[in-house]
């Protein structure tokens, strides 16, 4: 299962990837997500399920049980694996939603050929992961926050509780609102902004504006960690990496790394907590 700002997938894995039964539910159509889960969880379960695994999209506690926060998604305090693992009678696995789409595009996606890597996945926020020799990195539990890089102090109030994050400035939510700062017509994507480069002035402008973030976000990333790959993941990964190639491509020789979206799109993250459910 990979739970996001605006849908929840779950999917039946298995041991090699693959994915059946894949259902989708959206994330705010139940007043609660825990039933949510558990709910769609118990469509897919049969005899054959050895073990749930969770991408949530948040932080987790050291004893990868408690959740702390979950971004645009009120988790807070719940203990989800241990509400999910008693009403299915299996064990669950829970990491952050980036940490399981990294382990996915490690094993079968983008990065199969590359030791260290980044990975932010672009959606309703921005979530982050990082892989060095491979072993994606937990720190304390939390490592790869990559949605709350600083990149502009005086900028919009994050929930984090700083200002200037790159999940305010660079998230599918930041694009929204400069699409509707800008007056441009509501339904209006980055596809749809993509099309009209770099014919359509205003479209234009919002399109540098969002790729200008995100070029300040990897290239922080890349000056700190120096990885063999940058992958963009998640709803909006394709569409990142087309902006950052169309009009905000890298100059720097200091920040030189291929970025490139994730070869499995939107199901990273629950393949990848198919398989890290398979190893936990």
């Amino acid at each position: 299962m990979d739970i996001g700002g605006t849908n929840v997938r779950v999917a039946r894995v298995a041991r090699d990837g693959r994915l059946s039964h894949h259902l989708k539910a959206r994330t705010d159509s139940t007043p609660g997500i825990v039933e949510l889960v558990r709910d769609l969880c118990l469509q897919l379960l049969d005899e054959e399920v050895e073990a749930v695994g969770i991408g949530i999209p948040g932080r987790l506690d050291r004893d990868g049980q408690t959740i702390l926060s979950a971004g645009y998604v009120d988790l807070a305090g719940q203990r989800l694996g241990e509400v999910i693992s008693k009403a299915l009678g299996r064990p669950v696995t829970l990491a952050n939603d980036a940490h399981m789409a990294l382990v996915a595009e490690l094993e079968l996606g983008a990065a199969m050929a590359a030791d260290n890597v980044v990975m932010f996945t672009v959606g309703t926020g921005i979530g982050g992961a990082v892989a060095v020799e491979r072993r994606v990195l937990r720190g304390r539990g939390n490592a790869g926050q990559l949605g709350h890089l600083s990149l502009d102090p005086a900028g919009p109030p994050c929930n984090c509780g700083r200002r200037g994050c790159s999940e305010v400035l660079a998230s599918g939510t930041a694009l929204t609102h400069l699409i509707e700062e800008a007056g441009l017509r509501p339904g209006t994507t980055a596809e749809t902004l993509l099309e009209r480069w770099p014919h359509d002035e205003i479209g234009g402008a919002v399109l540098r504006r969002w790729a200008g973030a995100w070029r300040d976000a990897i290239d922080t990333a890349v000056a700190v960690l120096d990885p063999d790959l940058v992958v963009l993941g998640g709803g909006l990964g394709a569409a990142t990496a087309a902006a950052l190639e169309s009009c905000c491509p890298n100059t720097s020789p200091w920040f030189e790394c291929p970025v490139v979206p994730a070869r499995l799109g939107d199901d990273a993250g629950v393949v990848g907590a198919g398989l890290r459910a398979f190893t936990a």
